[in-house]
Order: structure tokens, then C-alpha cells, then sequence
């Protein structure tokens, strides 16, 4: 899913941008709405999820859904189009996301949840890492026709699910729990101190990080053409892709906490270098910045929220996290967006670096390791 995923989101901005003509204020209140709508969709999920006690049919509605929106996009000749596309694109991946997750916590011990999730980050960027490098392969082929490229990304979409809904197996939980379900929302006012805390920073966090779609343009500002842009996201994932295991793996050797820190750290830096007329040494380096932050940060954010969560609720904490976090992405991208028109591309990645030392700061109010229900024992 993330190979015919990242193709579309490789050419979207230059699709949205030049073909559509649009401007980039749009692009960034399409993303944002569309991430906004993917955590709503996690934040449901993830209680569903806990509430009966199973993943794999909101896993496989999710894959789904994103499979089904793919052939939106090459039809699409408006913003309400694309949006409609993206909308239904994130709305199965929300569905998808916090069940899967609490799969993954479900059958991992404690004391290797690290490596768990590194290794679930890494093998989520492989595709990533492949797609722009197909999406420049195709764009060669068919002499540039982003719509024409769009519908061969249809295939491996519905690959995906036809995988999922083949291999995934799922245990079935030891005992039904006794007596009638607790209401909808309860679960989120059950959360534990710990993770409310987690969440706190990942939205403080998330308003530092826009959409990738402003990498591609930055790289687009810089003398990138349009066939070559997607380079970016190549770059971009190879940094992710290197070290989103290792980390994850680091992190059940020393604190999660100070990895957290070293990311948002580098966060800041990347922004901080792309903020810089240097050209497209400058944009190797902020790219490649960016996407080492995002393998010291994500993978990790997950496996602290599941230490801290108890079993019945951890869908429910992956929901809720990954819900606050879309919404800040959903602020971040339409202030980038409104930023860029308004002011260029330095005052916006200089917003997001001011941003992200502020939620660094924030970090260091948490404990080094979290102390929930899961920290030691599954």
C-alpha cells in the first residue's frame, strides 16, 4: 500500500500545483484536512478495535477503502476531486492504522517492542523508498502524463489488501469479558496518566511537521523539474529507512525518551537547513535530515504508548495519539501552506523549527521511561 501510496504522493504536489494550477495554499488544506480525517478515523477504530476485542476486520476495511479511492485520483480535474480522493486515501489508512498497531503490541513482549515497531516502521518505508523511484521511472516512460502514472499506482492498492486479507492471521483473545461492554467513550477517559502525557507532546510535536509535499517543493524552488522532484521523497526515505530499526532496536538497550530528543533535535536542524538558500546541496541535507528525524521519532512515539497503555485499551491509546497528532498536522500543513504563499519558503521552515524546540522542551518535562501497566510485563 505504501508503494502505490507514495507514487501519489509524490506527484500530488507538482498534479495540484501545475496541472490543476492551484496554489499551494490548497495543497496544504488538502493534506491537512485529508491527515485530519485519517485520525478521526484511527481515534474510532481504535476503541472499536478494544471495544470487541478484534483487528483484522477493521484492518482489512482499511486497505480497502485506500485501495478502492487509487482510480479517484486520475479522474480527478478540480480541487473537490482530488480532495474527495485524498479524503477516502486517509480515511482507510486512519482505519487501518491504530488496530494494526495494537496487533503489533498484542504479540510483542515488552523487551523487544523496540525492534517491533523499528522494524513495522522500516518495512512501511520500503515502499516508500520505491515508490518515487517509480514514479520518476514512469513519468520517463509516459512522457510526463502524472494521470497515466496514477493509474498503473492502482494495482499494487488492491495487491495489498488482497495480502492482507490472504496472510493476516489473528489470535483469538483467551476470554470474553464478562458482563455488558463499557460505553463508547469511556475508554479515552480511562487513559492512563502516562500516555495522556505522551499524547500532549506528539500534538505539540505534530504542529512542527507538515506534509513531505512542501519537501517537493522546496526541491521544485531549488531547480528540481517536475520528472525529478520525486527524488526528494527518494532521499527523504533512504535516511527513514536507515535508521527507523535501529532505533527502534537502541531503544530497548537505553531511554526511549532521549532518542525522542536526538529526533526532535534533528528536526530542527533540517528545517533550519532548508530554511537556507543553499541550493540543492542545502537540499540533500535538510531532506536527508528530515527523514532521519522521522526514524528517531515515530517509531518510538509508538512503542511508548504501548508500554504505557493496559491491553484493553491500547488501540484505544494508539487512536487517540494518532487523532490528536492529525490534527496538528492538519493545522501545521494549512499554516505552511498560508505561510508560503504569503512569505516564502524560509519563514515556513523556520515556523517549524521554532516548533519543534518547543516541544523538545516540553519532552524534557516526562519521565525518562514511562511507568504503565506494559513497561514490564505483556
Amino acid at each position: 500500500m505504501d508503494l502505490s501510496s507514495e507514487v501519489y504522493h509524490a506527484l500530488l504536489p507538482l498534479f495540484i500545483t501545475v496541472t490543476l494550477g492551484l496554489p499551494v495554499a490548497m495543497l496544504g488544506a488538502i493534506d491537512g484536512i485529508a491527515e485530519a480525517t485519517a485520525s478521526f478515523a484511527k481515534l474510532a477504530s481504535g476503541r472499536l478495535s478494544d471495544r470487541y476485542r478484534r483487528r483484522k476486520p477493521l484492518i482489512l476495511a482499511g486497505y480497502g477503502l485506500a485501495a478502492l479511492s487509487k482510480p479517484l485520483f486520475p479522474l480527478a480535474s478540480g480541487p473537490a476531486e482530488v480532495m474527495g480522493a485524498r479524503f477516502a486515501d486517509r480515511l482507510g489508512k486512519g482505519i487501518r492504522g491504530a488496530p494494526r498497531d495494537g496487533l503489533i503490541a498484542d504479540e510483542t513482549p515488552p523487551e523487544i517492542r523496540g525492534r517491533a515497531f523499528g522494524l513495522r516502521q522500516s518495512l512501511d518505508t520500503v515502499g516508500a523508498f520505491i515508490a518515487p523511484l517509480a514514479a520518476i521511472g514512469l513519468m520517463i516512460l509516459l512522457a510526463g502524463n502524472i494521470r497515466a502514472v496514477f493509474w498503473i499506482a492502482v494495482i499494487p492498492a488492491f495487491l495489498s489488501f488482497l495480502l492482507a486479507w490472504l496472510a493476516l492471521k489473528e489470535q483469538k483473545p483467551p476470554h470474553e469479558p464478562s458482563g455488558p461492554r463499557p460505553p463508547f467513550f469511556a475508554g479515552f477517559r480511562e487513559l492512563d496518566r502516562a500516555t495522556r502525557r505522551l499524547i500532549a507532546v506528539g500534538f505539540l510535536f505534530s504542529l512542527a511537521r507538515f506534509s513531505e509535499g512542501f519537501l517537493i517543493l522546496r526541491g521544485f524552488d531549488v531547480g528540481l523539474s517536475a520528472t525529478l522532484s520525486p527524488l526528494v521523497l527518494v532521499l527523504f526515505n533512504l535516511a527513514f529507512l536507515a535508521l527507523a530499526y535501529p532505533a527502534g532496536a537502541l531503544s530497548d538497550r537505553m531511554s526511549p525518551k532521549a532518542i525522542l530528543m536526538a529526533g526532535m533535535a534533528v528536526l530542527v536542524a533540517a528545517d533550519l537547513v532548508l530554511a537556507q538558500p543553499l541550493g540543492l546541496p542545502g537540499l540533500a541535507a535538510g531532506v536527508a535530515l528530515w527523514g532521519a528525524h522521522m526514524a528517531l521519532t515515530q517509531g518510538i512515539f509508538a512503542r511508548l504508548i504501548a508500554d504505557t497503555a493496559p491491553p484493553h485499551l491500547r488501540a484505544t491509546s494508539f487512536g487517540a495519539f494518532y487523532f490528536v497528532g492529525g490534527i496538528g498536522t492538519l493545522f501545521a500543513s494549512l499554516g505552511a501552506g498560508l505561510l508560503w504563499d504569503r512569505h516564502g519558503a524560509d519563514a515556513t521552515f523556520l515556523a517549524g523549527a521554532a516548533l519543534a524546540a518547543v516541544a523538545m522542551a516540553m519532552l524534557t518535562l516526562l519521565p525518562d521511561r514511562p511507568t504503565g501497566p506494559n513497561t514490564h510485563s505483556s
